[in-house]
């Protein structure tokens, strides 16, 4: 039988673990999760992208999974806009009705690849085809020296960046900075980019996981291999208009969040301190990250490295932060 409208609640989800080359120990000891003493990368909050599936971990829905939500409840789950949204023209027929935001965390012990995604048009055309990828990083943890990069060097044009894979001098025209704990870095689709070592990122991104590697620091696996690169289709992806990135400049909100970034696919506001809120809108789904603290949502006593999909509600759901409380808000405009 259908579930009712009154049925949708907070949802907690199962994390999905990552074990790559780049991965630590973090997510255990800083946010909590199960991984025990092993090495993990990335633990992938909310997604809903092809056989990864979140699943939910409360209440009377605990067990099914988003995708099975999704197609159950549709606009009442997301909110009807965005519903619509998922399900237009333009959205190739096996990626509509997907729930569009991925949310991971990421703990780089090591460099990652300098990678770049493709935009919406470009991975529509791929066998198979998936969404794009414009994703933020907000920084949690950074270790002294730690570096992002984003960007190529100013004036960097197809031929230049070609020749310099080429000649091995790749890391020459990445633009590179040292991110401090709290900064937000908005990568649209197109840009190069790494993660450098040292850094505890919370990734909000489209759900997508297309991804061309340039460039992987010159490493091999345990057989002596080093991984694929993508040269050829990383170059017809890049936007060599793009240029250099740096943190994003960042402004206060008439109710005191911290707004990092918005753009089409996703806001993403900055809540902290101790006050009363009203977290969810009667139009939309917002996300909630738990960053510090232990903030009650709803009926939810929440904790650190902890992530919430709150469905649209009348009203909004009630919100308590504490002193050393910290959150991000996350929804599509």
């Amino acid at each position: 039988m259908p579930s009712t409208q009154s049925s949708l609640y907070p949802l907690l989800f199962e994390p999905l673990f990552r074990d790559y080359l780049w991965g630590g120990q973090r997510l255990h000891t800083n946010l909590g999760k199960r991984t025990g003493s092993g090495v993990w990368a990335e633990s992938w909050e909310i997604v809903d992208h092809q056989a990864n599936q979140s699943v939910v971990a409360n209440g009377p829905f605990q067990g099914r999974k988003l995708q099975e939500l999704m197609g159950e409840f549709q606009g009442r789950l997301v909110g009807q806009r965005i519903w619509e949204k998922i399900n237009a023209p333009a959205v190739p027929a096996r990626l509509r009705g997907r729930f569009p935001l991925l949310i991971k965390f990421l703990d780089a012990a090591k460099d990652l690849s300098v990678q770049v995604h493709p935009d919406d048009g470009q991975a529509a055309r791929l066998a198979p085809p998936d969404l794009g990828k414009t994703e933020a990083w907000y920084v949690i943890g950074c270790e002294p020296g730690s570096k992002i990069y984003a960007g190529l060097t100013a004036g960097t044009n197809r031929e230049k960046f070609q020749n310099a894979i080429a000649c091995g001098e790749t890391e020459k025209l990445l633009n590179s900075f040292r991110p401090k704990v709290g900064d937000c870095v908005f990568i649209p689709a197109g840009t190069q980019h790494a993660i450098g070592a040292g850094l505890l990122i919370l990734e909000v991104q489209q759900a997508s996981d297309t991804t061309f590697r340039v460039y992987d620091w010159n490493r091999v696996d345990a057989m002596g291999k080093p991984r694929d690169l993508h040269i050829h289709q990383a170059l017809d992806v890049t936007n060599f208009s793009q240029g250099p990135i740096f943190p994003q400049p960042t402004k206060m909100d008439a109710d005191g969040g911290r707004h990092l970034v918005s753009c089409s696919y996703f806001s993403i506001t900055e809540h902290s301190g101790e006050r009363n809120m009203k977290l969810g809108q009667d139009d939309r789904f917002e996300i909630v990250v738990v960053i510090d603290g232990t903030p009650e949502i709803g009926d939810l006593n929440l904790r650190v490295g902890q992530t919430v999909l709150l469905p649209p509600l009348v009203g909004g759901y009630d919100s308590k932060l504490h002193k050393r409380d910290k959150i991000l808000q996350i929804w599509i405009p």
